[in-house]
């Protein structure tokens, strides 16, 4: 068992990352500020709004500790998702609304950034890579879902309120533009709001593992938080609006593995 994530291996052909909702501090947390032990930007409750995933046999990797400590979704070398728009550190040091998480003077060095990412970071994607190759080579193809959620409004990041269901692809370059949009077609109830490459495109982990050309296909889904548990402190689960969140994401997923029969038909015809 590692204590850096959990893995639940399966054998279909679909990989789920949920590299933000992770709670631990580590040994960090005394020198963290009160806005850090409130872990308000986790991506709450993921693994258990997918938990539908329990009984399907397919692979899920979870981080235990918060991006606080290192984000499992930036480049390591600190290279910009998102080029002159605000954005937040590989190892961050603010909240999303800007408040302080380290108390004055204990923000890590560079010599500590670079220790989490041998402790923390790279474990998660040795064991990410690992799993998109193990499933790539079972079925010629692969799927990876890169799982997320994030408050309804964040001025830091984009004006007014996001939509429910942000699927993101890079714009075609992290999954095929077809199956991209049979899994946001997905997305059918009325009342949920959808887009495919808006503010959300996929962070480091859709673009770097995602390869179309090379049968792996990389999605990301920004989940609004308004859509599935209270959005104030202390970040209640709302089990009746999960239920129909948790509902739709499985119809994406659904639709996603959907796909894989024309991958498969194409895989056998290449070898």
């Amino acid at each position: 068992m590692s204590e850096i994530y959990d893995l639940k291996q399966g054998d279909l052909p679909l990989v789920v990352s949920l590299p933000h909702s992770g709670e631990s501090l580590g040994p960090f947390a005394d020198k963290m500020a009160p806005a850090a032990k409130r872990l308000v930007d986790t991506d709450w409750h993921l693994p258990k709004l997918y938990d539908f995933l329990d009984d399907m046999d397919v692979t899920v990797l979870a981080a235990k500790h918060s991006r606080y400590v290192v984000d499992l979704n930036r480049d390591p070398l600190g290279k910009s998702l998102y080029p002159g728009q605000n954005v937040t550190e590989l190892c961050p040091t603010t909240t999303f609304a800007e408040e302080d998480l380290y108390k004055p003077g204990q923000a890590p060095d560079v010599a500590e950034v670079k220790a989490r990412l041998e402790k923390y970071w790279q474990p998660y994607h040795s064991a990410l890579r690992a799993e998109v190759e193990r499933i790539k080579g079972l079925h010629g193809f692969v799927f990876l879902w890169d799982g997320h959620s994030i408050a309804s409004e964040v001025p830091r990041f984009f004006d007014g309120r996001l939509p429910d269901f942000n699927l993101g692809s890079n714009d075609g370059n992290s999954c095929d533009a077809d199956i991209a949009q049979r899994v946001l077609n997905a997305v059918s109830e009325p009342h949920y709001t959808k887009v495919l490459d808006g503010r959300f495109k996929g962070g480091y982990i859709t673009r770097t593992y995602g390869d179309p050309a090379n049968d792996i296909h990389a999605l990301q889904l920004e989940l609004s938080q308004i859509t599935y548990m209270s959005e104030s402190h202390p970040f209640g689960y709302i089990p009746e609006k999960a239920r129909h969140a948790a509902r739709t994401i499985s119809l994406m997923i659904d639709a996603l593995l959907a796909c894989g029969g024309n991958l498969a038909s194409e895989s056998s015809a290449h070898n």
